[in-house]
């Protein structure tokens, strides 16, 4: 895989336990992972790039995305709709779903996303048409050719509108078929070894979208080969009300009597717990991504974000679908995150550099890796590189720490790197042509978009 030597950092903030902000270092990467953080490291290495004037950061990780959705954003019949009834419109598109669409959308949001920092990208596909072919196998595959370190998840829905769910019948499985083929991606792909590019996750959809049954059977399968849980739980008053009525129970008591609570389990929004739900999340170390501009703008509510931190709850930033939040930039997450809960919380709000561990080591802790998240000797080369010499961070490099959240930074990056390897160079993706790539994806989602 070769090394990569960064010469003259100006500045490096390392998110380890100490919290430390090195100055005036030098970074050594030997086969994907660093080897060294020191000042003066004169030895040779396949790439050298000087970083004078540079502010360096953990690459950012993302614990909860629909790439998909890439393609369906930005919709006018779906604004200012609410979950259940967005989700209902939505279904009629994303039922058309095939190969070329999921590659193209993947390589376009993942795209966006290194560009703004992001070096490692969970996502929760869910929609599987009838005779679509291998979408996660499509997926991974742009991944590998972006260079984005990627954990893909086999989402699921076995209940349709007959059966009192929300999707139509083109897109939900039975259970067996939903078993089957999760157990096949996880012997397929599914890589647990440190500085893995590629993992598996099982993810049923949510709990109005799925069955008790089909819930508790994946979370035996996960747990038979090892691999993480995810869904979505929480989210609205709606879903609160579902299973209130269908199951007696509050979504968290309903999820947990199926299995589904514990360290290797996360649950994307978490917004409606209450009190004693958030001290068995922190008893059980089940995690929560947090999305904070998706929520925003579905009306879904605020998550307790505070209150999690302090119990100490497993909590990664995360970015939705594209369709839900219209960007795919976890940079302008955190600072919507910070923006929301200063004006939430007041004083118990988050500072910018929580928001920043949390959008680095609390992902990685999140999603179960111990190799990413922190800038340190044996993790990951994964990083990103930003000019601190740019017209619109004057006057703001004094406290990088907090910058990233306070002041921001809404355009591309200088460098991103994953594993090693220079994904972002001076602001553009190494991989592809760009100009090329938005060409191509306008077209297939046109065409996507008008599908009948």
């Amino acid at each position: 895989m070769g090394s990569l030597l960064l010469r003259h950092i100006d500045t490096l903030v390392t998110c380890d336990d100490e919290d430390r902000v090195l100055r005036q270092v030098d970074l050594l990467a030997e086969d994907g992972f660093i080897r060294q953080i020191a000042p003066g490291l004169d030895v040779p290495a396949d790439e050298v790039i000087d970083c004078t004037g540079m502010l360096c950061y953990p690459g950012l990780v993302n614990t909860h995305h629909h790439l998909y959705q890439c393609f369906s954003r930005n919709l006018p019949q779906v604004q200012n709709l609410e979950l259940f009834d967005w989700l209902k419109a939505l279904y009629d598109i994303w039922k058309n779903l095939d190969q070329e669409a999921v590659r193209l959308s993947s390589l376009t949001a993942m795209g966006e996303m290194m560009k703004h920092g992001c070096t490692t990208c969970f996502d929760h596909h869910y929609v599987f048409p009838r005779d679509a072919g291998d979408l996660i196998g499509v997926q991974l595959a742009a991944a590998g050719e972006l260079g984005m370190r990627m954990v893909s998840s086999r989402g699921s829905m076995d209940l349709s509108v007959k059966d009192g769910g929300l999707p139509p019948d083109s897109v939900v499985q039975t259970i067996d078929e939903i078993l089957a083929d999760s157990a096949r991606l996880i012997e397929a792909y599914h890589d647990p070894s440190p500085g893995s590019m590629r993992q598996i996750v099982l993810a049923p959809c949510s709990p109005f979208s799925v069955s008790g049954e089909l819930l508790r059977q994946s979370a035996l399968l996960a747990r038979q080969y090892g691999v993480r849980l995810h869904t979505h739980l929480c989210e609205t008053r709606d879903e609160e009300r579902y299973t209130l009525d269908r199951y007696g129970l509050r979504p968290l008591a309903y999820m947990e009597k199926l299995g589904w609570t514990g360290r290797d389990v996360w649950f994307a929004h978490g917004i409606h717990f209450n009190d004693q739900e958030l001290r068995l999340l922190a008893e059980t170390g089940t995690g929560v991504a947090h999305c904070p501009a998706s929520n925003m703008k579905l009306s879904s509510g605020v998550c307790r974000l505070p209150e999690m931190l302090e119990l100490g709850v497993p909590v990664g930033l995360a970015l939705d679908g594209s369709a839900s939040n219209d960007g795919n930039s976890l940079l302008e997450e955190l600072r919507t995150a910070y923006l929301l809960h200063r004006l939430h919380s007041s004083e118990r709000a988050p500072s910018g550099y929580d928001l920043l561990r949390i959008a680095t080591r609390g992902g990685a802790a999140v999603l179960g890796r111990t190799d990413i998240g922190s800038l340190e000797a044996g993790k990951c080369c994964d990083l990103f590189l930003v000019d601190s010499g740019r017209l619109e961070l004057v006057g703001s490099c004094l406290d990088p720490k907090n910058l990233l959240a306070t002041v921001g930074l809404r355009n591309a990056v200088d460098y991103t790197v994953v594993h090693g390897r220079v994904t972002v160079r001076q602001g553009r993706l190494t991989a592809v042509d760009e100009r090329q790539l938005a060409a191509q994806a306008n077209a297939c989602c046109l065409a996507y978009l008008h599908k009948q």
